[in-house]
């Protein structure tokens, strides 16, 4: 059988791009095919129904494109897409498909990383408004607390490459401080928005260096590397070319700018018209 499906890999920006790198570097054999909606980020601010729609339009998308599995690198779109597209459309009209989410990997293990059980975990207002980290934590470690922090802020810093500048040393002490003052004994961050690594520097600076700061790349990236080891004929399936091709909905040379930051080497993208399709 001719291996020739790629991974896709999907996020309303550019933040998705640093879960990508991760997975890349781990798994780097594989053909790959991100998709960033830039035309219509940021997701998190946006309905149910909005984001539900266009993470579903981009999962098309990637489908059209041979992806026969799509992870979806944006935790807005993990909790409030993943499990509708997942039980209601997969089944109906891609059977043979598989869509995986960044929520559910990051919550297996989050409870490993802290001693005092005490949990912070950090997101956009859509994420932290679907209460997903909440209820799956408990469903691992029902022992440990969960406190969320929206920063409705960071992620446009981050879009717009403000993230570095003395204009983001403001919003970033005022989520962290807000979090921090729902319980002091909080040991453990997550980063619960694939934008967030980029302003670690700032956050690190701010923060005792007793709090662990987790991301989700590595995470994730063990999670998908676990999950075709336990799933062999869709991995014998899987393009073996180590070809990644990168889209965007915005505009493309904006992107190529941005995106070079998250992934950390220089890309060209292809500009797509969802509408058009």
């Amino acid at each position: 059988m001719t291996n020739k499906h790629p991974i896709g890999i999907f996020d309303s920006g550019y933040g998705g791009l640093t879960v990508f790198k991760s997975i890349a570097e781990r798994l780097p054999q594989y053909d790959y095919i991100y998709l960033g909606d830039n035309a219509r980020a940021p997701y998190g601010d946006n309905s149910f129904e909005a984001i539900y729609q266009y993470t579903l339009e981009c999962v098309e998308w990637l489908f059209s494109e041979g992806c026969q599995l799509v992870i979806l690198a944006c935790n807005t779109a993990s909790a409030k897409a993943l499990r509708t597209i997942q039980q209601k459309v997969l089944p109906v009209k891609y059977p043979t498909h598989r869509v995986l989410g960044v929520i559910r990997p990051t919550a297996e293990v989050i409870g490993n990383f802290t001693e005092s059980k005490i949990i912070g975990v950090m997101g956009t207002r859509g994420t932290v408004n679907s209460e997903s980290y909440l209820l799956e934590i408990n469903k691992y470690f029902p022992e440990v607390s969960v406190y969320q922090q929206s920063c409705p802020m960071w992620v446009p810093l981050v879009e717009n490459n403000e993230h570095l500048t003395p204009g983001a040393d403001f919003f970033v002490e005022k989520y962290l401080t807000e979090l921090l003052n729902q319980n002091p004994k909080i040991d453990t961050i997550l980063l619960a928005c694939t934008h967030y690594p980029l302003l670690i520097p700032k956050i690190k600076r701010i923060l005792s260096n007793k709090i662990l700061l987790v991301g989700q790349g590595d995470i994730v990236s063990s999670s998908l590397e676990r999950y075709l080891d336990h799933h062999i004929k869709i991995k014998e399936l899987l393009a073996i070319n180590a070809k990644r091709s990168f889209y965007t909905t915005g505009d493309q040379h904006v992107f190529d700018e941005h995106a070079s930051v998250f992934f950390g080497d220089q890309i060209f993208c292809k500009h797509i018209d969802l509408k058009e399709q």
